[in-house]
């Protein structure tokens, strides 16, 4: 059995690496908490994401419109804007500046009612903090191929 990310030889013979599950994917990581945005940040760039890392909503705001991400993986608890008014700003946006973007609230309010505000608010899932790495990878290409499909 081949384990995930081992070393497989191609036809030839010559050792590969398989390919990673988040290659080419553009995230936009929003969490003023400077530990978790590493923490998301490293996980997602370690299965070949390309990461940009944000404090705040008015950062997000700013950058949304020119990234244009694959993904938006938002904290919820944050200083002065919350994720809550975050995600409702950028689905007034247009598809065009990257109000249509599939978003992730990743937050420590983990009971049902705040699942249920995060959906409400406009993200398209709602993940509890703290996230396991290979359940954070799987959430997110999730998003990316619900998008394509």
């Amino acid at each position: 059995m081949i384990r995930e990310n081992s070393i497989c030889p191609d036809a030839n013979g010559d050792a590969t690496q398989p390919p990673l599950p988040l290659a080419g994917v553009q995230v936009l990581v929003v969490d003023d908490d400077d530990d978790s945005r590493f923490y998301v940040s490293t996980v997602l760039e370690g299965d070949g994401a390309n990461v940009t890392a944000v404090a705040s909503s008015a950062e997000t705001l700013e950058l949304l419109p020119q990234l244009r991400p694959h993904v938006l993986v938002c904290d919820i608890g944050m200083p002065g804007e919350d994720g809550y008014t975050l995600i409702r700003k950028v689905r007034t946006l247009g598809a065009d500046t990257g109000g249509s973007v599939p978003a992730v609230a990743l937050t420590a309010y983990a009971d049902s009612e705040d699942r249920a505000r995060a959906l409400e608010a406009g993200f398209q899932t709602h993940v509890a903090k703290p996230v396991a790495p290979g359940e954070l990878v799987a959430v997110v290409v999730n998003l990316v191929a619900s998008r394509q499909g």
